[in-house]
């Protein structure tokens, strides 16, 4: 029955500028719905917790307005580009909450005003022509420009002027501006709303027509915005690079202090990294110091590193650094499911490695056995999941199959005391502390960080050993890792490198007593001395030269402490993790 438009709404959504028109007009009936949408995705019950590194700034409502627009349009952008499944949907208040009270009073009284104006003698068609207008104004906005002769339809059938003149005279008939209404919704409307559409001509009073035609009207409007996002999404992937990036630095030039928790999880990588460099650097016995071959600490692998502390990070008692802050809730889903991943292969290598090797080999029972596990696994999100309790159950069920699986190949059952370790050892992974679990989790984390430093190249890196049975879902969780950071790292690398850049410094200033072997330090301070003060700093030979050629600026209260070696050959103050 209907005209169907998708192909001319195809045919248009290939001019961007009115795609983007289309896009704009759908989604001013949809801010409510987008503005709870964003709340969930990106909400941090931290944000209160900030450094204080910038005194507070007094700002006008009308620039918090501008500011909070541009974030909720950025984070709308992101959304549509990475999840290829966005879609706006209607708002469903909770049931017996206030708000949904009071829509449902003020919509109540409303219908019964309208009600008791039409069953006046003459009828008053005050409400029914400004509903009438409302109408013919969604309905025009459902046009793109190409569609001319429908627009000069609506505007002809739905003039208001001359409604109002046949009103005054006693000649409207309100029942045929309602057929043509439902008429043009059915030619407007998606395939999927024509069952509502033609339940609209069974209507027959008023009232109950024009409030089942506004429901419809939402649902007609939400597939409107659904459909332009769809087709804005080519164009927009285009330049959401620069358009994320843009409106980031908008919202940093007027909130200076927003890259604070940004700062804190870099120099915390940057650190962390700085530490094992260094501890990697000392010299084995008999070496000279500084011969060890210490990686290269570039900006990129400290991103790298810091991307993968976030798969193991504390959501509740930390604050989420804010150029991630719109995935936070998908690095909470690849969390979860590393964790889920991570026991899962471990106790699949602890079953194995216990059963015979003739039924372990067999890929049947390799794939029912991580089937069984993973459906005992599958609740590790809700907060009434107990993880010793899933063990059990899972002990006991992983020794029903081995015990059934031996009786079918004809081996001897499963033993009690072999039974009773099994159990002993899967119930043992419930502790992140289990030498198992641990060795899967490092070696997960080796696996995506390898595949993060050969940058998304085919095919994947080698799934180290011991995680062949769980290598298809690791590797689907590498792919989303490494996607989500690669376009990350394109919006928001100039702003990691000049902290980075900085960090750096800040590390130089640190080491800048590097290169004195601390025997010729040690004769200027005690034993065990504390942070230098700027008189212990100058006492060191050749200290104040060397700080200056170097363009230093020597921190005299952060820098670790100095112990005096024993040994004749000392190596080099190195910087601890606590400096940064």
């Amino acid at each position: 029955m209907s005209e169907n438009l998708d192909k001319s709404h195809v045919d248009e959504a290939e001019k961007s500028n009115d795609s983007e028109q289309g896009l704009e007009g759908a989604l001013e009936c949809s801010d409510e719905v987008l503005q709870k949408q964003i709340n969930s995705d990106s909400a941090s019950p931290q944000r209160m917790q900030r450094p204080h590194s910038s005194p507070p700034q007094f700002v006008a409502v009308e620039e918090l307005l501008e500011t909070a627009k541009g974030i909720t349009n950025m984070v709308l952008a992101h959304e549509i580009v990475v999840n290829g499944d966005f879609q706006l949907k209607p708002v469903e208040l909770p049931e017996n909450s206030l708000r949904k009270k009071v829509k449902e009073i003020v919509h109540k009284a409303f219908w019964d005003c309208l009600s008791a104006q039409l069953s006046e003698d003459p009828p008053t068609y005050d409400h029914a022509i400004k509903l009438v207008g409302e109408i013919k104004e969604i309905l025009l906005s459902f046009l793109l420009p190409g569609h001319t002769r429908l627009r000069n339809q609506i505007t002809e059938v739905l003039d208001l002027d001359l409604i109002k003149q046949e009103a005054e005279n006693g000649a409207l008939d309100i029942s045929k501006l309602a057929e043509f209404i439902i008429d043009m919704m059915g030619t407007l409307c998606a395939p999927a709303r024509d069952e509502e559409v033609n339940k609209l001509k069974d209507i027959k009073e008023l009232v109950p027509l024009f409030r089942a035609i506004f429901s419809v009207l939402d649902l007609m409007k939400m597939d409107m915005a659904n459909f332009a996002i769809t087709s804005i999404r080519p164009h927009l992937m285009q330049q959401s690079v620069e358009y994320e990036r843009k409106k980031f630095q908008e919202f940093l030039e007027k909130q200076p202090n927003s890259l604070d928790f940004v700062t804190q999880w870099l120099e915390e990588a940057s650190g962390d990294l700085m530490t094992q460099k260094y501890k990697h650097a000392l010299p084995a016995a008999g070496e000279a110091a500084g011969s060890g071959d210490a990686p290269a600490l570039t900006p990129v692998v400290v991103q790298n590193y810091a991307y993968l502390k976030l798969l193991k990070w504390d959501h509740l008692r930390r604050p989420f650094p804010e150029t991630v802050l719109m995935d936070q809730r998908r690095f909470q889903e690849l969390q979860l499911q590393l964790e889920q991943l991570t026991i899962l292969g471990a106790v699949l290598l602890v079953t194995f490695s216990t059963v015979a090797p003739v039924i372990s080999s067999q890929t049947d029972f390799a794939e029912k056995l991580k089937m069984i596990v993973k459906i005992l696994l599958a609740d590790m999100h809700l907060p009434s999941f107990h993880l010793e309790n899933a063990l059990t159950s899972t002990g006991e069920k992983v020794c029903l199959e081995v015990s059934s699986r031996l009786s079918q190949c004809g081996f001897s059952p499963f033993s009690t005391d072999k039974e009773t370790v099994l159990k002993g050892q899967i119930l043992a992974v419930a502790s992140p502390e289990d030498p198992i679990r641990r060795i899967m989790e490092s070696r997960i984390i080796t696996f995506l960080e390898t595949y993060l430093a050969s940058g998304q190249q085919k095919p994947l890196p080698t799934v180290p050993g011991g995680l062949s049975p769980i290598q298809r879902e690791l590797e689907e969780v590498a792919v989303r890792f490494v996607r989500l950071v690669n376009y990350n790292k394109m919006v928001f690398c100039p702003y990691y490198d000049a902290i980075l850049n900085n960090t750096q410094l800040l590390a130089a200033d640190c080491l800048c007593l590097h290169s004195y072997p601390l025997a010729s330090v040690a004769p200027c301070f005690p034993k065990k001395v504390g942070p230098l003060s700027s008189e212990q700093f100058f006492q060191i030979p050749h200290a104040e030269s060397y700080q200056e050629s170097k363009g230093l600026s020597h921190d005299f209260t952060s820098c670790p402490s100095l112990e005096q070696p024993s040994s004749p050959s000392p190596p080099s103050i190195s910087c601890q993790k606590g400096y940064l």
